[in-house]
């Protein structure tokens, strides 16, 4: 079976390549036999994973983290989703790791490297940007201004510096206004942050969307215009909890799921995707789900 292995030795702020003799192990030692291709830039993922799709290959691991994992998958479909697919495997040398967590996945590499081994395949849903895929979730507002800070931010390192970062972004307290428009539904007011989930979880800790589920074929998201520095502090440890608890509850927070959603906000805002600011000012977007469009290697018990 012909395998891309497509390695960021940058994750995780250079550990991941510090790491690659331990991931080679774990997938030499399940008998796995595989094509290597380093990332030295931006963008590098993406051509080599698009690359792989035209060679042939019938499995392409995404070796480390998030924003790895979706310039693979931006990869993948960039000849469209009408082709017949690699299956995407992953090996998390990432610092929060969130789709792995998200699905229930290991992140122990030789864990990893037997879940491709075994090869339990299940059909992702992925979300869609004006025109680009994600796989776990996107933000606008506050949630890419935390990502920004996090950006510049030396040390500490790991999820720490995501806490601190969202902890600045707060005394900062950006605002926008906006409107929001969905299937059946529409939002016009004062917006604190926008959280598109395709999954539940984001930056290790937060549960922003958190009834997000990436085999349902639906695009869950969450909006909310909170004000004050103070009330936005008393959401922050909501955002944390996966179930009863979460932010969601907040009176001036909501959830929805639907198929499609529209925003125009101003003024213009930063916008992510699966951890990576793609633009610093946007004020017009579009977002879809694109249902059961990719098969991933997964955990045969995993969610």
């Amino acid at each position: 079976m012909a395998i891309k292995l497509i390695h960021n030795p940058y994750s995780a702020r250079w550990e991941s390549g510090k790491r690659q003799g331990d991931m080679l192990n774990a997938l030499d030692s399940f008998g796995l036999t595989y094509e290597l291709s380093e990332t030295e830039k931006p963008g590098d993922a993406l051509n080599f994973a698009n690359k792989a799709v035209e060679d042939g290959f019938e499995i392409i691991i995404a070796a480390g983290g998030d924003g790895t994992i979706q310039e693979v998958v931006n990869g993948i479909l960039k000849k469209g989703k009408n082709k017949s697919l690699p299956k995407l495997g992953f090996m998390p040398m990432g610092t929060a790791n969130d789709l792995i967590a998200n699905l229930g996945m290991p992140t122990d590499l030789k864990d990893a490297a037997k879940v491709i081994a075994n090869g339990h395949i299940k059909q992702i849903d992925l979300g869609q940007v004006n025109n680009r895929y994600f796989i776990n979730n996107a933000g606008l507002g506050l949630e890419p201004f935390i990502t920004i800070i996090q950006e510049k931010i030396k040390y500490p390192r790991g999820i720490l510096r995501y806490l601190i970062s969202a902890v600045l972004a707060i005394l900062i307290n950006p605002q926008w206004v906006g409107k929001i428009k969905w299937d059946d539904g529409e939002y016009e007011g004062p917006i604190t942050m926008i959280s598109i989930g395709n999954c539940a979880r984001t930056g290790g800790l937060f549960y922003t969307v958190p009834n997000a589920n990436p085999f349902d074929g639906k695009l869950s998201f969450v909006y909310g215009g909170i004000k004050s520095r103070l009330e936005i502090f008393k959401a922050l440890p909501m955002a944390m909890k996966p179930g009863k608890g979460n932010y969601i509850e907040h009176a001036d927070v909501n959830e929805i799921h639907c198929t499609w959603m529209e925003v125009n906000i101003k003024p213009d805002t930063p916008a992510n995707s699966d951890g990576e600011i793609f633009t610093n000012k946007i004020g017009h977007l579009k977002y879809k789900i694109h249902p059961a469009a990719l098969p991933i290697i997964i955990k045969n018990n995993a969610k």
